[in-house]
């Protein structure tokens, strides 16, 4: 992976460490509950929590999975030196459960009407990383 340094001046990408146990006990088939009981600090499991429950019309639990993905990746990215603004690059996969999280609850405020939370979660999606806004719709 190429690092580039920004021109403007701006936070250097945020890469999140490696967590695979629950990216693989999820691929494997593990229900995203059992996941996230067994890794609560996963926001991958929490966002597929969100996912699965979108998916299946239950959208206010959509947006508490949402929520709590959410909150445990940004645990995550100050822990790993992210100071409020800057890139999280879809590109990471570690980052992948963070960016699907804040979709997901953008995605369910907007479906509930919260209107200005859907507008602010869609522009951090935008901001942290252009690729997850793209490739999550």
């Amino acid at each position: 992976m190429a690092i580039h340094k920004d021109l403007l001046g701006g936070p250097p990408p945020t890469h999140l460490p490696d967590d695979p146990e629950p990216r693989e006990l999820l691929a494997n088939g593990t229900a995203p509950a059992d996941v996230a009981a067994k890794y609560p600090t996963s926001s991958l499991a929490w966002a597929q929590l969100a996912d699965d429950a979108f998916e299946n019309g239950r959208v206010v639990e959509s947006y508490a999975y949402a929520r709590t993905g959410y909150h445990r990746g940004l645990d995550s990215l100050r822990r790993s030196g992210w100071k409020g603004h800057g890139p999280v690059p879809w590109e990471h996969e570690p980052n992948r459960g963070f960016l699907r999280a804040l979709h997901a609850l953008a995605r369910a405020a907007q479906a509930i009407g919260e209107n200005e939370e859907y507008e602010r979660c869609s522009g951090f999606l935008r901001d942290s990383s252009a690729a997850a806004a793209d490739t999550l719709g």
